[in-house]
């Protein structure tokens, strides 16, 4: 009911109306997770709205990580360019992948090449610096429970296999984590960075056949002729 009359309320907030901010307020700090959770992922759909940038930016602290995943998702769709810096505290302090993950993306979003960093990181398991992932982040990584917190859903829509299921890739893959290597490649076609641009030749030749068929996507999306003749 609660989350009902929030959306109903939408439209009021922007016009900065006390009873719909009284009523988000109560939304973002109700005692039920999931309420929590999709109250602040709502303030979304509120951009260039400072308030609604402050709630989402606290909710970045909140003890359970999905309501910490919508406070970051939030920020990004709401174009809270301002809230970058604490995205990026996120991203450093965070254990959660599906939070490192979604503030990354909003880094993205926001027109911060910061965010791939952390796509660099999950396809080649090192940092940009060339510096080890820390022992908790490896151990993310390889704990299939948390690599399902990725996003799935969201990195398997590309060839060759567009349309599949999660479930019929991790069948055909044998594992968790080369879907989400491969969504990482397919995010990092969209970074300059030369070093992005390296760790895609690298995944061109991965064990992987799903990393390997993402990387060459990537590549070819990058339109860099001088990429492809140096694939193995």
């Amino acid at each position: 009911m609660l989350l009902a009359c929030l959306f109903c309320a939408i439209p009021s907030f922007a016009q900065g109306t006390d009873k719909a901010w009284s009523l988000l307020q109560s939304a973002v700090s109700d005692k039920d997770k999931e309420h929590r959770a999709s109250s602040v992922k709502a303030l979304g759909l509120l951009a260039n709205n400072s308030k609604a940038a402050d709630l989402a930016t606290n909710a970045l602290a909140d003890e359970n990580s999905e309501v910490r995943a919508a406070a970051a998702e939030a920020l990004g769709q709401m174009r809270a360019k301002a809230t970058a810096p604490k995205l990026k505290q996120v991203i450093q302090s965070d254990k959660e992948p599906s939070v490192v993950m979604a503030s990354a993306r909003s880094l993205i979003a926001l027109g911060d090449p910061v965010g791939y960093n952390v796509y660099y990181a999950v396809l080649t398991g090192e940092r940009k610096t060339g510096t080890s992932l820390r022992d908790e982040q490896k151990k993310a990584l390889r704990d299939p429970k948390k690599m399902a917190e990725f996003g799935f859903e969201q990195g398997i829509g590309f060839v060759p296999f567009a349309g599949i299921g999660v479930g019929a890739v991790k069948a055909l893959t044998k594992d968790d984590t080369s879907p989400v290597r491969a969504a990482a490649a397919k995010v990092l076609a969209r970074d300059s960075d030369p070093k992005s641009a390296k760790a895609l030749i690298d995944a061109a030749s991965d064990k992987s056949w799903i990393v390997r068929a993402a990387a060459l996507d990537a590549i070819a999306h990058r339109n860099d002729p001088t990429l492809a003749v140096q694939i193995q």
